[in-house]
């Protein structure tokens, strides 16, 4: 038995496990990159402030013998509702990066959305997982011709639906990397940032009438921006504030979420991240909106790696079991 409460070999239990595990095992910059967010990090407060705001009414006497918890994105079954974050910079949690997580969604049985800061690149992670579905989130790095070469790459090898990140025209104040000097790996080598600040929404219809892929919009934060991208033909709606690691003070995203859902009213599908850590959360977060949430894992992989990454989201299943059995409702019918 290990300091932590558990039997040394990825035996976790309870999420606060897997916290710890990878708390101790990364260096306390990396570690503070990943949980810390910009200046006064007031939205990420906000965001788990949202979810903490939110009760459950629970009913009784329904027949809640099978739970059917799985969730459906671009044709793809899910276990859960729940998909894996594009999330930078992988490669400084675990030495495999991105192939890590790939092949921990494969396992779990849920899809990953691979950025495109984290190693080792897009058609490596897709060759890690060749059967399993992914989706590809892009940066704008570059010109018109960059874009276009991401685009077609991500097609030929295979993901089913390609991403663009809105909300990092400038790159956030995260105080906690500035008062330690500290910059990730994709952040020492950035370069070319002009290129997201420019990029518009007539770029987005130029990319949207040109290819045949699903397209979504992350970024999301009101119901203004929501109806201009269904009005572009974005296939889904990413309401998210960069896990409040751009702009301090904004609203966390379960409040957003309800403007942005009747917005879009049916025309996309509506994805959301922001706060969310355990099964509740995500029940919570598909009540206004029925669609996959989605939760990072780089604490699961910053402990053990592939065997254990899939760790949390065996956690949440586990837990939104019993609020579906304790709220007496059905997920496949709500």
């Amino acid at each position: 038995m290990s300091r932590f409460g558990y039997r040394d070999k990825g035996d976790f239990q309870a999420l606060h496990e897997i916290v710890a595990a990878a708390e101790a095992n990364l260096p306390i910059e990396v570690w503070d990159y990943l949980i810390g967010g910009a200046d006064t990090e007031t939205t990420v407060k906000r965001n788990r402030r949202a979810l903490d705001s939110v009760a459950f009414r629970p009913r009784v006497l329904n027949d809640v013998e099978d739970i059917d918890l799985s969730g459906e994105l671009f044709g793809h079954r899910l276990r859960l509702p729940v998909f894996l974050a594009p999330i930078g910079s992988m490669q400084d949690f675990i030495p495999e990066g991105a192939e890590a997580s790939a092949r921990a969604a494969e396992r779990f049985g849920t899809m990953m959305m691979l950025s495109s800061s984290s190693s080792p690149g897009l058609e490596a992670v897709a060759a890690a997982t060749p059967d399993h579905p992914k989706i590809f989130q892009i940066y704008v790095r570059g010109d018109e011709a960059f874009v276009n070469d991401h685009i077609r790459r991500a097609i030929d090898a295979g993901y089913k639906a390609f991403c663009f990140t809105v909300d990092l025209d400038y790159y956030g104040r995260r105080e906690r990397d500035l008062a330690k000097r500290h910059k990730t790996t994709a952040r020492s080598t950035a370069k070319d940032e002009h290129y997201q600040s420019r990029f518009s929404w007539d770029d987005l219809k130029r990319y949207r009438e040109r290819y045949d892929i699903p397209m979504i919009l992350k970024g999301i934060a009101t119901a203004e921006d929501a109806a201009l991208a269904c009005e572009h033909g974005i296939d889904a709606v990413y309401v998210s504030n960069h896990g409040g690691r751009q702009l301090d003070h904004g609203r966390g995203s379960l409040d957003v979420l309800p403007e942005v859902v009747d917005a879009v009213g049916g025309r996309a599908r509506v994805l959301m991240d922001g706060g969310i850590y355990r099964g509740t959360d995500v029940i919570k977060a598909i009540a206004p909106a029925p669609q996959p949430c989605r939760r990072p894992i780089p604490t699961a992989s910053a402990r053990r790696g592939r065997t254990v990454s899939s760790a949390p989201s065996n956690c949440w299943r586990r837990k939104s079991v019993s609020v579906s059995v304790f709220s007496g409702c059905d997920l496949s019918r709500n």
